[in-house]
């Protein structure tokens, strides 16, 4: 004969098992977010003033490389390991501005930034960078009538980029970074997390 459970029995092992759901439920969360931040998805932050005013010292990334390929005017984080100067042999932030064989054309004196998949450079081929660039000093520092323009061509499986501050940022410029490996970026930066922020 069947044992006819009274209420305060039924009430606990109702309890056990919504317990060990809400255990299951939160088992598997932590699974999954072990498994994404594993594979799809990483934390990282900004460190250091060269990408103000889009980004400040501090602030925290999402970042992936799921299937992900660099493209003009993504904000990437790439880890160098081979920089002749240590500090820079870290995760850094900046805007990817040209890719594999392209070339760029950096006007300091107009603040003018051309990228063209040859060597002649036409208008139409300017960035409008307006959303983004920034100068403390309202013109790049390197805007000299001896050197009033720079151009630079970007090698196979490499990426040309420069930090938003345009004054204030080792980026491609750079010659202790110089041109980005592809295989070093970790990935492009998806979303801020305070100030909330969707990067397109």
């Amino acid at each position: 004969m069947t044992k006819k459970l009274n209420s305060k029995e039924q009430d606990s092992q109702s309890f056990a098992a919504t317990l060990i759901e809400y255990v299951e439920v939160f088992v598997f969360a932590v699974i999954f977010v072990i498994l994404l931040m594993t594979f799809c998805v990483r934390l990282c932050e900004v460190d250091g003033p060269s990408m103000n005013k889009t980004l400040s010292h501090g602030e925290k990334l999402i970042i992936s490389d799921f299937f992900y390929k660099p493209q003009t005017g993504d904000i990437v984080v790439f880890h160098l390991s081979d920089s002749d100067i240590e500090y820079y042999n870290k995760p850094i932030v900046k805007r990817v501005i040209a890719t594999e064989g392209q070339h760029v054309k950096i006007d300091y004196m107009q603040k003018l930034v051309y990228v063209s998949d040859d060597d002649i450079f036409s208008e139409d081929e300017l960035l409008d960078e307006s959303a983004y660039a920034y100068y403390d000093i309202g013109i790049f520092k390197e805007a000299k009538a001896d050197k009033p323009a720079e151009i630079f061509t970007v090698p196979e499986d490499h990426l040309f980029v420069m930090g938003d501050n345009r004054n204030n940022s080792a980026d491609s410029r750079n010659v202790h970074i110089g041109m980005v490996n592809e295989n070093c970026v970790l990935g492009k930066a998806l979303l801020r997390l305070s100030p909330f922020t969707v990067f397109k």
